[in-house]
């Protein structure tokens, strides 16, 4: 199981950010498929999760309505859209999944909301 994930960076309060996972080594669409995120200092929280079809998606308080989760299971690919970034949203965001009663994650992709 491979996990990569994508699309971090600087961006300034109120502005967007698109992160992606590239997801190989296992049955891509038959698995339940998470972002989390760590700031320093911080433990590691559950930002967003997706079930296997999409059709089933689940927010933190923190981020309702501002992000959005979604996939691809034909690019074996899950997304996370992120709108209205605030400073308290810096952090390094994970891609997270389980298989077989195992985690897995990604190396992280730093996202710092600053100006």
């Amino acid at each position: 199981v491979q996990l990569v994930e994508s699309g971090g960076g600087l961006v300034q309060p109120g502005g967007s950010l698109s992160l992606s996972c590239a997801a190989s080594g296992f049955t891509f669409s038959s698995y339940f498929m998470s972002w989390y995120r760590q700031a320093p200092g911080k433990e590691r929280e559950l930002v967003a999760s997706i079930d296997t079809n999409g059709g089933s998606t689940n927010y933190a308080d923190s981020v309702k309505g501002r992000f959005t989760i979604s996939r691809d299971n034909a690019k074996n690919m899950v997304y996370l859209q992120m709108n209205s970034l605030q400073a308290e949203d810096s952090a390094v965001y994970y891609c997270r999944t389980i298989v077989l009663f195992r985690f897995y994650w990604g190396q992280g992709t730093q996202v710092t909301v600053s100006s």
